[in-house]
């Protein structure tokens, strides 16, 4: 069958037609354990009753309007996001590659007022930040921009988690304005660094007067065990960028600055046409609310706890398996070989994953999982892996 599509995703053979908390079922009834979250965004599970209700009652009262007049729910947002971070000002988009073309453009232009000609962002390998040209171009993976150069100038890449090399960079180059960086890298392979990695980064960039930028599209809004991930090494960014869980599954984005960084823009330096309109920051302020009376941040943190043990439990000295790892809700599990096939054999089994950098499984699961769902999880899973890597060897 033809399709008007694009061709631009491998999409796997199955459509969703509802869901009700961690599960979905397709258009022939099969129910699904969903351990990806829509990739992150669906923290609160699908269709959930006061989610429905927000967008319900907002939709009978009012979408939009424009940034050209006051939007009392986006300042209440903005308010509530500001204060969660510790943090000054904020900018809404409608996506995460657009919150961070926003911090990409807040750190050139604090180059600019320090009078650099030329600012650059010291960005990460295996880092993604967006598809956007600038995104794609901060973006450490070269499979992402192929195709689209030129590519945007003014990056600088090192190895992530190697804050030697960040020194050198400091040492030897004075064009440098910025740190773009993932508290833990998602797609690069839920890549974990060493506990003490963003207070280095955190220090250098005081120390350089460099803007301290993170990108907590994927590790913010409860994932990680805190509501930012960067609270666990109890530092505060510069800029800060936002997107999937905050909407819960409706489009939203959010740029987050402080210090330095929060009087940067003046009116016309940027903008936005839906960005932050009442729809989505009344689903916003519904998540965050959400989050915070059901104390999601500690079920986040208990449950990918108990997630570690019982994969480290199942597929202890099965061979193939190199290493599990996470933080929170992020969790990793690196086999010794390429296995991509397993996505579409846990769909087969009920079971919605991901798997990323070729050979990482990639789990992140909603934050409202229970634990005998969990177990469902590790035990569907495991035994995949087991029969994979079994099947594999052979």
């Amino acid at each position: 069958m033809s399709s008007a599509l694009m061709a631009t995703y491998k999409r796997l053979p199955v459509s969703f037609e509802r869901g009700e908390g961690v599960w979905l079922w397709d258009t022939e009834g099969k129910r699904y354990l969903d351990a990806l979250s829509g990739i992150a965004v669906c923290g609160l599970g699908h269709a959930h009753p006061a989610i429905q209700k927000a967008i319900c009652d907002q939709a009978g009262k009012l979408l939009h309007t424009s940034n050209l007049y006051e939007i009392p729910l986006q300042e209440k947002l903005g308010e509530k996001l500001v204060a969660l971070a510790g943090m000054q000002k904020i900018f809404f988009s409608n996506s995460g590659a657009e919150a961070n073309e926003a911090a990409i453009k807040i750190a050139r232009m604090h180059g600019h007022q320090k009078g650099i000609t030329n600012p650059a962002i010291v960005v990460m390998e295996k880092s993604f930040h967006g598809r956007t040209l600038a995104t794609l171009s901060a973006t450490g993976n070269r499979k992402v921009q192929a195709g689209f150069e030129p590519l945007v100038q003014g990056f600088v890449r090192i190895p992530f988690g190697d804050i030697d090399s960040l020194k050198n960079v400091a040492e030897n180059s004075p064009n440098v304005v910025a740190v773009l960086v993932e508290p833990i890298q998602g797609e690069g392979g839920i890549n974990i660094p060493a506990n003490d990695y963003l207070k280095q980064i955190r220090k250098i960039c005081d120390e350089r007067k460099w803007l301290m930028m993170l990108d907590e599209i994927q590790t913010g809004i409860g994932r990680s065990g805190k509501f930012f991930s960067h609270q666990h090494q109890e530092i505060v960014p510069d800029v800060m960028t936002l997107a999937k869980a905050l909407g819960n599954g409706m489009p939203i984005g959010a740029c987050l600055t402080n210090g330095k960084a929060a009087d940067v823009f003046g009116p016309g330096n940027h903008g936005t046409t839906f960005g932050g309109n009442p729809l989505a920051c009344r689903v916003g302020l519904t998540v965050l609310d959400t989050v915070e009376k059901l104390d999601l941040c500690a079920r986040a943190e208990m449950l990918g706890a108990k997630l570690l043990a019982d994969f480290a439990d199942a597929l202890a000295d099965v061979i193939g398996v190199e290493e599990i790892r996470g933080q929170g809700l992020l969790i990793g599990i690196e086999l010794n070989r390429p296995c991509g096939e397993l996505v579409t054999l846990a769909l087969e089994k009920g079971l919605l994953i991901n798997v990323t950098a070729d050979n990482v499984i990639r789990l992140l699961p909603p934050l409202v999982m229970k634990n005998e769902q969990a177990d469902q999880l590790v035990a569907t899973l495991s035994e995949l892996i087991k029969a994979f890597l079994s099947e594999d060897s052979d």
